[in-house]
Parts: structure tokens; sequence; C-alpha cells
């Protein structure tokens, strides 16, 4: 790419996804915290007029690129929500591998960032809790659909094992680490559906 094309990269249509792009990537690598608006506008690569004209302040940016991993089907709650799976496998895929190409294994993203802003009254960790919630609410559906008795009790103890080993996976850097919590949950449901017809 010529100087010229990366000038009319920088200036033309496209800022906002950029910006968004970068702050994912750079937010995987390094953290919420330690990601600074600078760094930002330098990796999309734009002015920082221009982010600060999309993002008024880095909270706006984190929620923006929180609801972007939701929008893009990112999150452990987004398979949960796919009714082409069946309920069975949308609940043991929570266990899965998680992604960890982009550097360190970050677990869950809604854990991070709600960890990185303690404030319960922030926006950030509102977000967070938000989507923690609607976890809960997707789990009970899938409860639901499998002829569980007790969909909501399953669903906390489901979600309680999920974000416990995302959060332990992030700490051990081990991205596999949801085979050990599957097995669990694989128990949960078997109780949970014993005497189901």
């Amino acid at each position: 790419m010529s100087a010229a094309d990366t000038v009319a990269r920088r200036q033309g249509r496209g800022g906002r996804e950029r910006i968004l792009a970068a702050a994912g990537q750079l937010f995987a690598a390094q953290g919420i915290n330690a990601t600074g608006m600078e760094q930002v506008a330098e990796k999309a690569p734009v002015s920082k007029r221009t982010l600060y004209a999309h993002f008024r302040t880095k909270n706006d940016l984190v929620v923006a690129y929180l609801k972007g991993l939701v929008l893009t089907g990112g999150t452990l709650e987004s398979v949960l929500a796919r009714e082409d799976i069946p309920a069975r496998e949308r609940i043991l895929k929570l266990f899965d591998r998680l992604p960890a190409d982009v550097g360190p294994v970050r677990g869950c993203p809604f854990i991070d960032a709600a960890a990185e802003f303690p404030d319960p009254e922030s926006a950030v960790h509102s977000f967070a809790r938000e989507q923690k919630l609607r976890m809960v609410q997707l789990l009970a559906v899938a409860a639901a659909q499998l002829g569980c008795r007790e969909p909501l009790a399953l669903a906390e103890q489901l979600a309680t094992l999920a974000d416990g080993a995302a959060s332990r996976a992030m700490v051990l850097g081990d991205a596999d680490y949801g085979r050990h919590a599957r097995a669990v949950a694989e128990i949960l449901l078997e109780r949970a559906l014993s005497g189901v017809n």
C-alpha cells in the first residue's frame, strides 16, 4: 500500500469500524485498562479527533466493543442464542476450547470487563452484568427445551460452572480448561433430566 493509499484510508470512511477492530485486538492482547486511547488511534489508524468523534470516552469505546462481540456472535451468550443448534449441544458448547490465537487466554470478555470496571454503576460493568443475566436466561430456555423441571436452577448452576471455567482458563493460560467443566455439566444435565420422558 502506498503512502497516498494510507492517507486516503485514514481520511476515508470506516473509521468507526477500524477503531473497534483495533480496540478489540489491543484489549484481547493486553487488557482494557492497559490499552490507551492513543494506542487505539495509532493502530486504527485514525486521528485522536476522529477517535473521540466516534467515542467520547473510553467507557463508550469499551461498551461498543462488547456490543460488537454480541452482534458478531463472539461470545458464549451468542452460542446459547442460536436456535439452529440442539439445546444440549448449545449448553455443552459453553465448555469448548477458548480462542487463544490473538494472545493470552482472556476467558470471558464480560467478566474481564466487569473486573476492570468494578463500579457496578459504570456503563461497562452494567453492560457486562446484563450479558451475564442474559446468559442465565438463555440457559434456562435451553434447559426447558430439554424438559428440565427446574430450568432456572440448572441455568444458574451451568452459568456458574461456565464462568468459573472461563476464569480458570484465563488465570492458568489454558484455552482448553473447559473440558473439566464440561464433564461436570454433563453430570448436572443427566441429574436434572433423569426421569424426564
